[in-house]
């Protein structure tokens, strides 16, 4: 037979479903993969079960309801001072997985180079591949994920179509400097190269930091392309709404390629995401302060059990190093050995990278809820233990 299309052939499963899948296998409470636990706030719930019952059920405009488009175009305004035309500027996508591919097919084409910043999402890479784009990678690596800005330098050239910054970051929980932030925004300048946002835990940042996005940086407005994520915002990950600010000029192609992969997202979802992202400050500082009292439990805990947890600026994740604890040589080892024995899931860090990846330290997330969280402690501290016990 003919062979079916090389870029996902034979592709792995992703980390996380392999993970959850061995999760549900030995009954262990998994902290691999980044969804909450509980659904998001009741009103915005309630605002989409009466819309789906008042309707209309049929196609909302291809580039999303206005009132959504314009509940985005003034959350830009809102919360970073952007200028957005809801009309041209915004479009809104069946999730945020769906931004990337219609951002990185509108604006790449064969032969172009993307940098790539490892850890990678997963998604970037055969997403730039079945676009035909070459991918560049450098990389941050822990414990402080400290950008090589020669490296980055290195990596740009006339050949550079864009650049995706994953901005906080997943996996590393890292917050882009303003310096680093005005760094690659010149780098994109001085290339003529587009840059992908994807910025979808933009209210998920702790510390009271907060977010900057790169388009507002000199030279990037006309140059960016700004993703969110309803699911992150509002802890409602199946909804799969997303949304796309950029100027006019990129927003056309990046639209033409949506019409072409899911057209239009359920009206109902678009209502009610509308209403959330109008919800006063309070929710948004209560959002990120009830994950950041989740991170710091979670943290003390795995602390005091030996693990080497590093610092956490954003996010769902934890990430630890294991050096010393004695539970494998690498960490995918380490981690089907949580699975397996002590009956918690975790990602392998290494997992996020290509070749040479570092394969010291292993990621939990701790957007679950409190008692889960003790729950997966209690199991590690016990499994930890009797380890201990036995070798000595």
């Amino acid at each position: 037979m003919k062979p079916t299309n090389p870029v996902f052939t034979g592709i792995n499963t992703t980390v996380f479903e392999t993970m959850s899948r061995l999760a549900m296998a030995h009954g262990a409470v998994n902290l691999g993969q980044g969804f909450p636990d509980v659904d998001g706030p009741q009103d915005i719930r309630q605002a989409a079960a009466s819309a789906l019952l008042e309707g209309p059920n049929q196609y909302p405009p291809m580039l999303g309801l206005p009132q959504l488009r314009e509940a985005v175009a003034e959350a830009n305004r809102r919360f970073y001072g952007l200028d957005v035309d809801p009309a041209s500027e915004v479009l809104v996508t069946s999730g945020a997985t769906e931004a990337l591919a219609d951002c990185i097919f509108a604006l790449v084409s064969p032969g172009d180079e993307v940098v790539l910043i490892e850890p990678l999402y997963d998604c970037y890479l055969p997403l730039v591949k079945q676009a035909g784009g070459i991918p560049v990678r450098v990389r941050v690596t822990p414990p402080h994920w400290t950008l090589d800005r020669q490296a980055l330098e290195r990596a740009f050239s006339d050949k550079t179509k864009a650049i995706v910054l994953n901005n906080p970051m997943n996996p590393t929980a890292k917050v882009f400097s303003h310096d680093e932030l005005r760094f690659i925004a010149d780098l994109c300048v001085r290339h003529d190269a587009y840059a992908i946002c994807d910025e979808v835990y933009e209210h998920l940042v702790f510390d009271g930091q907060a977010h900057r996005p790169l388009m507002t940086f000199e030279g990037m407005r006309e140059r960016s392309v700004r993703i969110g994520s309803a699911g992150k915002t509002f802890s409602l990950t199946g909804w799969k709404v997303g949304y796309i600010t950029g100027a006019a000029g990129l927003l056309d192609p990046v639209a033409k390629a949506h019409q072409w992969l899911t057209f239009t997202t359920p009206p109902a979802l678009q209502k009610a995401v509308a209403f959330g992202l109008r919800k006063d400050e309070s929710y948004y500082l209560g959002l990120a302060g009830d994950l950041m009292a989740r991170r710091d439990r979670m943290a003390e805990g795995l602390s005091g059990l030996g693990f080497a947890v590093l610092p956490c600026a954003a996010t769902y994740f934890l990430t630890c190093g294991i050096e010393g604890l004695g539970l494998g040589g690498t960490d995918v080892e380490v981690c089907e050995t949580l699975v397996r024995q002590a009956g918690v899931a975790a990602v392998p860090v290494s997992a996020f990278y290509g070749a040479d990846a570092p394969t010291g330290y292993i990621r939990f997330c701790f957007c679950k809820r409190e008692e889960v969280i003790d729950e997966a402690l209690a199991r590690l501290s016990a499994f930890l233990t009797a380890a201990r016990s036995e070798s000595a």
